[in-house]
């Protein structure tokens, strides 16, 4: 059986490729002559499962998606005292561009704004590192979330810099309250060359699925920083991540999340998956016209919402085995616990690898205490897909936890109360 997920990102794609609103980032020469139409969605699993539609392998540059990575590898290098001296935590209100200094300290609002993240830069490794050693820390750093090396667009850097005239004004104002205490041309030099490294909507998801799987890289098994570091980044990325945006995300959308002008727009959600898309439209606020659209509907979809999160549960599939022989053989997939898309994920993963052989296959939801809506349709399409596949499938549902279950074209399903009742052939329900 085939994953119904990479079908699933190709059809809400689908449905917003036609929205032609915003335009490619125009102050920024390279940034202008983007593709304006290529579009792509990545999810990345905190096991490491990874599924994309439409660009997901095109190459652009990161941009402001850099600053919670660059952020947590100040404090990670700093420490959070040294770090939080130097740059706020409050939400700006303001364009990421904006000179938005605390009254007095001369600290930056927050560390998604240039202003906090060209301080974060300059905060990265350790101290009195030079310029070339800074520069390698941050890249080899953000490489480590990606789980490859990355390199820099020189074209796109060399752009930034000759139009670098509004940071390196917000530099200079840093340095005077001695929030910088480098030349300020050298900071922003490197800062412009960490914004200029090129990734993929793949990358990205994998970055965001390494925040969200605790500071460690579900590709290579690395931990990249600690889980408090890792707490901070997203709690700072819920609350400022989408600059003037933000108050609407986060009632919204709901997932900590982080954009670049290139059309990149990432999301991490604790414990479940990373989520990238790329689309280099932009809104009035910077942020990818249609990325905005694709995350409201991941969100609305699968019940993503932060605040709609529950605990983490045991694994959702409790055992995986065959049964009886001969004629009489049967797979049977047990469930456990409450149900929702990270858990559904696993379930669809197990079929799929385990690509069942035997003619009779039972989804057993004895153990089974809740089902939600995105979790529901996806198990059903399992089951519709089985059948299309030369299955016989049957549910095992004593407490009708997925009530009336319909698959839809092509599918059939058996609806029975205990396993010993899939005795033969008893009817499709």
């Amino acid at each position: 059986m085939r994953s119904p997920i990479p079908d699933y990102l190709t059809e809400v794609l689908e449905d917003f490729a036609s929205d032609t609103s915003g335009a490619p980032a125009a102050y920024i020469p390279e940034l202008a002559t983007a593709d304006p139409d290529r579009l792509g969605a990545a999810f990345a699993m905190v096991d490491g499962a990874v599924y994309g539609a439409g660009d997901v392998d095109v190459e652009f540059t990161i941009q402001s998606i850099s600053k919670p990575f660059t952020y947590a590898l100040a404090l990670a290098d700093r420490g959070f005292d040294t770090v939080l001296a130097k740059v706020g935590v409050e939400p700006s209100g303001e364009a990421f561009n904006e000179l938005s200094l605390e009254g007095g300290s001369g600290r930056p609002l927050n560390p998604m704004i240039n202003a906090g993240a060209i301080t974060a830069y300059s905060l990265a490794g350790r101290e009195a590192l030079d310029p070339e050693e800074r520069l390698e820390h941050v890249v080899s750093g953000l490489s480590a979330f990606a789980g490859r090396r990355l390199a820099i667009d020189e074209s796109v850097c060399a752009s930034e810099m000759e139009h670098a005239h509004r940071n390196l004004a917000i530099a200079h104002m840093l340095r005077s309250y001695n929030i910088l205490t480098e030349d300020p041309a050298v900071v922003v030099d490197g800062y412009i060359h960490q914004c200029s490294l090129l990734v993929t909507a793949r990358d990205l998801a994998v970055m965001a699925a390494t925040l969200a799987n605790h500071g460690v890289n579900p590709l290579t098994g690395e931990r990249v920083v600690t889980e408090p570091v890792v707490r901070q980044v997203l709690s700072v990325m819920s609350t400022c991540g989408m600059y003037d945006a933000a108050g609407d995300w986060a009632t919204q959308v709901g997932i900590p999340a982080k954009s670049g002008v290139a059309g990149g727009l990432i999301g991490a959600l604790p414990g479940q998956i990373g989520i990238a898309t790329f689309s280099p439209r932009l809104d009035a606020h910077g942020n990818s016209v249609r990325g905005v659209s694709l995350f409201g509907r991941f969100s609305s979809d699968m019940g993503l919402h932060v605040m709609e999160v529950p605990a983490a549960a045991r694994s959702v599939v409790r055992s995986n085995s065959v049964d009886n022989a001969g004629p009489d053989v049967i797979r049977v997939v047990q469930l456990q616990g409450g149900i929702r898309f990270a858990g559904v994920e696993k379930v669809i993963r197990e079929v799929v690898d385990t690509a069942p052989t035997e003619a009779r296959v039972a989804l057993d939801l004895t153990m089974v205490y809740s089902i939600d809506d995105v979790a529901r349709r996806m198990l059903l399409e399992v089951v519709r897909r089985l059948t299309l596949d030369g299955h016989d499938v049957y549910l095992v549902d004593p407490e009708s936890v997925l009530p009336e279950p319909d698959p839809g074209d092509g599918g059939r399903v058996t609806v029975v109360r205990d396993i010993v009742e899939v005795g033969g052939d008893l009817g499709s329900s």
